[in-house]
């Protein structure tokens, strides 16, 4: 065999015997904990893989895409559809809570100006709520956004497809009318998943810069309100129809709000254009 000579070094090359940077090559160095002057990898290089590059979650462990719930959230989640069962209990089962219903709902129709309940109460069709919807899809997918639009037309055809069989299933008869089938209301579900749904869309894409980070969600919650508000005091639906929609509404929305989250944290929190 042919044995290569390697040169060797003179005391005028390297003084401390270390390796010196060439000219046009970048070092990279990942130091290990803090202090310890050691690399994450044996060999000293830093890793490359996407499970190397995550953020490490609360304690150390590497991040998750989308985020997972925390306790405040699952909670909050939690006590609505706990609060929502009970209702629904209550209602099918002719229960004390459903008696109380009826007299505070009495005590509440027809009050308030007709025309103001009637606006508020119309918020909540399809004729209104939907078009919010589809503006803000349009304007996601003209940001850029490509999965979350679709997230959020599904989880909108998820109302009627929940609301509807409970409707039929509880028959429950309507104030001021003989009508049946007005648990849960489809009105206030349909204002809670279409505008809190328009919200996060705008949310997780650019905005113009005068439309701030809060009005979205708050638009989003007063619209809500008012249409389960008209909705009562108009008497279109009793109270309880409308505090089921309510609680029903976040959770339908809970699954669109993970994954619009993921995206911000991914691309980071999504500032105004101007």
């Amino acid at each position: 065999m042919r044995e290569t000579h390697r040169p060797r070094e003179t005391a005028g090359d390297s003084g401390s015997g270390l390796p010196q940077h060439r000219p046009g090559r970048a070092f990279v160095h990942d130091s290990g904990a803090s202090g310890s002057g050691t690399p994450h990898r044996s060999d000293g290089r830093p890793p490359h893989t996407p499970r190397g590059a995550r953020r490490p979650g609360p304690a150390g462990h590497p991040g998750t895409t989308p985020p997972v719930p925390g306790w405040p959230a699952s909670l909050f989640l939690g006590s609505l559809l706990a609060l929502f069962a009970l209702i629904t209990w209550q209602v099918a089962a002719d229960g004390p809570l459903l008696r109380l219903d009826e007299r505070v709902g009495e005590s509440l129709f027809r009050r308030g100006p007709a025309g103001l309940t009637q606006l508020c109460s119309d918020l909540g069709g399809v004729q209104v709520a939907l078009p919010v919807l589809v503006c803000a899809i349009a304007y996601a997918l003209w940001r850029g956004a490509r999965r979350l639009p679709v997230y959020a037309a599904l989880t909108m055809a998820a109302v009627p497809a929940l609301v509807i069989p409970l409707k039929v299933a509880t028959a429950r008869q309507g104030p001021l009318t003989d009508a049946v089938n007005y648990y849960p209301s489809g009105h206030t579900a349909t204002a809670a998943v279409a505008y809190g749904a328009s919200a996060l869309l705008l949310l997780a894409v650019p905005r113009p810069a005068w439309l701030r980070a809060w009005v979205p969600p708050a638009a989003a919650a007063l619209l809500t309100a008012a249409t389960g508000v008209g909705l009562v005091l108009h008497g279109y639906h009793w109270p309880l129809d409308v505090l089921a929609s309510w609680c029903l509404g976040p959770v339908l929305l809970a699954p669109l709000w993970w994954v619009s989250r993921g995206a911000r944290l991914r691309s980071g929190e999504p500032r105004a254009t101007r």
